[in-house]
């Protein structure tokens, strides 16, 4: 897993969100600053703290002119009911074939439970407004995410 450049243009994507609207990463650029998020699986219990996380604190980052965009291999009916369930208030991006994730070195080995298998590491990039990269948070606790990611952008964007 290779990770792109700290101060390098983010990867660029357009991706289905879960109304099956195309999201692409270039629509924020000069406008708002991004955190893209990579989660494993909707509706499992550590998905379900970090998003709703997020829900929770979604007029924090919109105070810090901030977009969240979670992005899994989960199809956009999947992440539609996600989405529906935990009343969500941002946008959740289906990759189903890991093409984004291959480009954020985000996708590779993971163990669970004794098994091994490819999967997406949950890791988060912050891009500024200027669509460069600034920061990436490796090791990602979900229950406090949202209030890390905050206070990363604070200090720093």
């Amino acid at each position: 897993m290779q990770f792109p450049k700290i101060g390098n243009l983010a990867p660029a994507f357009s991706l289905k969100n879960q109304n099956d609207e195309k999201i692409s990463l270039k629509d924020f650029r000069d406008k708002k600053n991004v955190v893209v998020y990579f989660y494993p699986k909707a509706s499992t219990p550590g998905c379900t703290v970090q998003a709703c996380g997020i829900r929770d604190t979604a007029k924090d980052f919109s105070k810090l002119n901030t977009v969240v965009l979670g992005i899994s291999p989960d199809p956009v009916n999947k992440i539609k009911r996600f989405e529906e369930k935990q009343e969500l208030n941002f946008d959740l991006l289906s990759d189903e074939d890991h093409a984004i994730a291959d480009k954020y070195g985000v996708w590779g080995p993971k163990k669970f439970m004794g098994r091994e298998f490819d999967g997406i590491h949950r890791i988060t990039f912050i891009i500024g407004k200027d669509g460069r990269l600034k920061h990436i948070m490796g090791k990602v606790k979900t229950k406090s995410h949202h209030d890390d990611v905050i206070a990363y952008i604070k200090e720093n964007l």
